[in-house]
């Protein structure tokens, strides 16, 4: 009797620890969890990431394949509680930093996770280096937790596939400076790279929106900082951005010089215009007051004439008449 008693009073101390004690747990205001039951997931009735948002930024023949069921997710509070059978998976959601030069599974690869390879269109090997920000997406744990077993290592082989592709077939548009066609020097493609460098994150930025819905990882942004290529071209390519640069000074000082010129060839004719304008200007008056006192009469023509005359005999020093 003693030894059943003593043996009940061990099963109720150990449900007592296992189930009030060790059941009992919260969620930090950066974490969000999932309870699983018997290895299951709790779900939210027979929704998918097809219901979401996340689903739109899925290719059509992609949706099938990355339908993952939406999972209750348990929110940061107070005391949550759980039983044996249960098990609570938590997951970080706040924004990290991670360089996109690292291998997750080689720590060694890539300069030991310091520059990441590329071979542009020029077949030059060049060298990368950059951050990559994301964070878990809440509205797709289930893809997270129990979709993949290394989430984060099919988002950086996806990422460095998609930037491989961009970066061997990228290429600028070549500008026009001052009507004059660009050379095919301004083609190379690392310059064009690193003269691109927004476009190329923003492009990243676009074509990795559906890490979200594959693997339930958001890439916040791409920041791909440097650039470098090989060091035997290094010299070459300095070359011959000097020399681009040259042109594109000396054209900039030739079109500064002629519009220079132009505008002074303008304010010329201005100046000019307006001389003409005020030596016209009284002829035309005294023009329209001849013609004014031609129509009030011949005789009074004649004594606006006789007394001009009188005006000037006043000036004039000497006065030569026609003898009759």
């Amino acid at each position: 009797m003693e030894l059943l008693t003593g043996f009940l009073l061990g099963v109720t101390l150990w449900f007592i620890v296992r189930v009030l004690i060790f059941g009992v747990y919260t969620i930090g205001q950066n974490e969000r969890a999932v309870k699983t039951r018997f290895g299951r997931a709790e779900r939210v009735g027979s929704a998918t990431t097809n219901d979401t948002p996340l689903g739109q930024l899925l290719q059509p023949e992609e949706r099938e394949r990355y339908q993952y069921p939406q999972v209750r997710v348990i929110q940061p509070g107070g005391l949550y509680f759980k039983m044996p059978w249960e098990k609570i998976h938590k997951v970080s959601i706040a924004t990290e930093i991670l360089n996109m030069a690292v291998d997750l599974e080689d720590r060694t690869a890539n300069e030991a996770g310091t520059k990441l390879e590329a071979v542009t269109k020029d077949q030059l090997n060049t060298g990368l280096t950059g951050q990559i920000r994301y964070h878990i997406s809440e509205q797709n744990l289930y893809a997270f937790l129990f979709g993949i077993k290394r989430p984060l290592v099919h988002v950086m082989g996806y990422f460095v596939s998609v930037l491989r592709q961009r970066i061997a077939n990228f290429e600028a548009k070549k500008a026009d400076l001052a009507g004059i066609p660009a050379s095919d020097t301004a083609g190379v493609s690392i310059n064009d790279l690193r003269k691109n460098l927004r476009d190329l994150n923003e492009y990243m930025d676009l074509e990795c929106r559906s890490a979200a819905a594959r693997y339930g990882v958001i890439l916040d942004a791409s920041l791909i900082t440097g650039i470098d290529p090989p060091e035997e071209v290094e010299s070459a390519l300095a070359a011959i951005n000097t020399a681009h640069n040259q042109v594109s000074s000396d054209i900039s000082l030739a079109q500064a010089h002629a519009d220079q010129k132009i505008v002074q060839s303008k304010r010329a004719v201005e100046i000019e215009t307006l001389k003409a304008q005020a030596e016209v200007e009284p002829l035309r008056a005294v023009a329209s007051e001849l013609e004014q006192l031609h129509r009030a009469g011949p005789e009074v023509l004649d004594l606006y004439i006789r007394n001009m005359r009188l005006a000037l005999y006043e000036k004039a020093q000497q006065i030569y008449m026609e003898a009759k």
